[in-house]
């Protein structure tokens, strides 16, 4: 009995030895691809399918006609004339555009790119699931080139948004939309970059980069996370052909989200405005100045604007507003535009070789020039 017992225990042993060694040299073995099966957690992402589900029923197709109407010749009202070229002669041309949209809210609100339905006369809005309605237009913001349109329908499926503000380089996203018009289209890349501004675009400028394909078509469409979350309203490409190369610009969900909550109360964005044009201070000036941590040169005053009302002219040296430093003229701008008008400001200014602080009353700032 204990010859079987010391048998059966080395047989053991052996098999646990030579199974290990193996699993040393031969790893493929034990990986999945001889046949041995592994879990599906240890595999890479092999399908989105869930994300895209989660969003595309909120993601529509805006279809914007324009009716240009012309004035008719006299000539036209001629019976003679008429007999010849018929008696309908067209007085009007229809142009049509096409865009997408990301349905908010189940009371039908909706985003879309302000440049997707400017100047619209009709706007006709298709759901994934082949409704149609005709859309209201609630608001419009140029300086972001978002607006807001409602739909009369029920049932609506609601886009889930994400805080964008925790969106990182790298990241996978989904591009959701409505491109040349082939119908709802899904493409995918990563997180370029954040944060980008100074394109010229828009004067509120925060867009999510990404190279997922981004066609004409596909403005105001749905930046979506790996997890199927709105991160964005996707919104212009850069290219030099027309079509996607590559660089795709996306509105961040918390910036469209604070647009469409003002439009819906107010009926507009309110933003604090003081009146000024700025640029980054030149290195020759910071050198000669001294300023190390820098400041934005004030290069225009609009005439009875609230820096204009507090003395501040041009040539003068922004260095600090509210005591925090201003180095960055859209950052500047970007900040004082989420002061609450009315609200006071002290800047502090380089003026000459003087120092001095100002008080400025923010006010509201002025609808853009149509």
């Amino acid at each position: 009995m204990n010859n079987l017992v010391k048998f059966f225990a080395q047989s053991v042993i052996v098999g646990l030895a030579g199974a290990l060694i193996l699993l040393y040299l031969f790893p493929s073995l034990f990986s999945g691809q001889n046949g041995i099966k592994v879990g599906r957690e240890q595999e890479g992402v092999v399908s989105y399918s869930e994300a895209v589900a989660a969003v595309a029923p909120a993601v529509v197709n805006v279809y914007v006609t324009q009716i240009e109407r012309r004035s008719m010749h006299p000539l036209f009202h001629d019976p003679l004339f008429r007999r010849f070229f018929g008696p309908r002669i067209p007085s009007e041309r229809r142009h049509s555009n096409l865009g997408s949209g990301v349905i908010m809210d189940q009371q039908g609100y909706l985003l879309t790119n302000a440049h997707v339905i400017n100047n619209a006369d009709e706007i006709l809005i298709t759901l994934y699931d082949g409704r149609q309605s005709p859309a209201q237009v609630v608001g419009i913001d140029a300086d972001t080139d978002l607006a807001v349109l409602k739909i009369g329908l029920g049932n609506l499926p609601a886009a889930p948004a994400s805080d964008s503000s925790r969106v990182k380089v790298g990241d996978v996203v989904l591009a959701i939309g409505n491109p040349y018009d082939f119908g709802q289209t899904v493409t995918q890349g990563i997180v370029s970059a954040t944060g980008r501004n100074r394109v010229g675009i828009t004067t509120f400028e925060n867009f999510i980069q990404t190279d997922a394909d981004i066609n004409p078509g596909n403005s105001g469409g749905a930046l979506v996370s790996a997890s199927g979350k709105l991160i964005g309203i996707n919104t212009a490409i850069v290219s030099s052909s027309g079509g996607s190369q590559g660089i795709g610009l996306a509105i961040p969900t918390n910036l469209a989200l604070d647009v469409m909550g003002q439009i819906i109360e107010y009926g507009h964005v309110i933003r604090g405005w003081i009146g000024v044009e700025a640029q980054i201070l030149p290195q020759d000036i910071i050198e000669a100045t001294g300023l190390e941590q820098g400041g934005i040169l004030i290069v225009a005053v609009l005439n009875g604007s609230p820096a204009d009302r507090a003395g501040i002219v041009p040539g003068d040296i922004m260095t600090r507003v509210n005591g925090e430093p201003s180095f960055n003229p859209q950052y500047m701008i970007n900040m004082i535009s989420q002061v609450k008008p009315g609200t006071r400001l002290e800047i502090e200014l380089l003026r000459g070789w003087k120092r001095k602080t100002v008080s400025v009353q923010v006010a509201e700032r002025p609808a853009p020039m149509p």
